[in-house]
């Protein structure tokens, strides 16, 4: 109350002033000014104010088991099922311990392959390559080379694609309501406003299905690509120069398997990280590169330019 004493606990009371509730003892939680903290009380009207310290752990554990009940399924838990990279540094840094199903995540490119996203879609493949059941990819416009896929484990005889045109969030939203689809990868080059990404996450707590929005824009580095959104972790991915195919000979161009840098930057529940990887293997794999002995050469100018895709997944 107002006129509480300094150095007492602040009481919420019901009924007359002055007067306790009549009926059985209130538990609540109420503030200490003592400590500037927040305390748990038991208030008794018979014997006043009793505080509950350690001594009394069952009671904070019974109260912290009905508020965990009461809880709904948090964003990306649902059924504990999730998608691991099988790279023990990345899936380490996934308060999941991988990307979670029943989940909204978010992959897009950087530079100029922000208009064409094809590493990101690489990306993408790879990850829904470890799903187990159907795949919906939906598309604005048909100009994705679906064989390609295979080559991040994602045969094209398991993906259904739906070319939705300007209309490709709202198609996105429906396929993720679907029960008994594995994954679903929508590409948009439209902003994503947060209202409609928390519709995309709803909607994939719904089903289950892991779902993937896959970001495009021909302004590189587009600042919308960077407004706020439900998803739960948002990967930005640049192509790096390959290796060379002679390790003594670092001024050969690089024909080994494309080599990407992995941005981790938003995960909800971690922290943000980057990682230097091989793009997918056949089973949609990443490697970890620990060997950058062609990073000199690279700084030079003299270096392998790996493999630029200018357009979507060829080469």
């Amino acid at each position: 109350s107002g006129n509480s004493a300094p150095g007492r606990p602040r009481l919420a009371r019901a009924g007359e002033p002055g007067k306790w509730p009549r009926g059985d003892a209130v538990s609540t939680f109420i503030g200490d000014s003592t400590r500037g903290q927040c305390s748990l009380y038991v208030l008794d009207p018979v014997h006043g104010v009793e505080r509950m310290e350690h001594r009394q752990p069952s009671h904070i554990e019974a109260l912290r088991a009905r508020v965990a009940r009461l809880r709904p399924i948090a964003p990306g838990q649902h059924g504990g099922d999730v998608r691991r990279f099988g790279v023990a540094a990345i899936d380490a840094r996934l308060p999941s311990g991988g990307l979670a199903c029943g989940a909204l995540h978010e992959a897009a490119g950087t530079g100029p392959e922000t208009e064409h996203a094809a590493t990101a879609t690489l990306f993408v493949a790879g990850v829904m390559a470890r799903c187990n059941g159907p795949v919906l990819w939906v598309l604005e416009r048909a100009d994705l080379f679906a064989p390609a896929l295979a080559n991040a484990g994602l045969p094209p005889g398991r993906v259904i694609f739906v070319e939705a045109g300007r209309e490709a969030l709202a198609a996105m939203e429906e396929c993720l309501r679907e029960r008994g689809v594995a994954g679903v990868v929508g590409e948009t080059s439209q902003r994503v406003s947060l209202t409609a990404s928390r519709r995309l996450q709803l909607a994939a707590e719904t089903s289950g299905a892991l779902g993937f929005l896959l970001r495009r824009s021909r302004q590189f580095d587009d600042p919308r690509l960077a407004e706020n959104s439900a998803a739960v972790t948002r990967w930005r991915l640049t192509a790096l120069p390959s290796a060379p195919p002679v390790p003594d000979a670092p001024d050969v161009p690089g024909l080994a398997a494309a080599r990407w840098r992995l941005n981790l930057v938003r995960c909800r529940g971690g922290e943000p990280a980057t990682w230097i990887v091989e793009a997918p293997d056949a089973q949609g794999h990443l490697r970890l590169v620990s060997d950058l002995s062609d990073r000199p050469a690279a700084a030079d100018g003299r270096g392998a330019t790996g493999r630029h895709l200018p357009d979507r997944l060829r080469a």
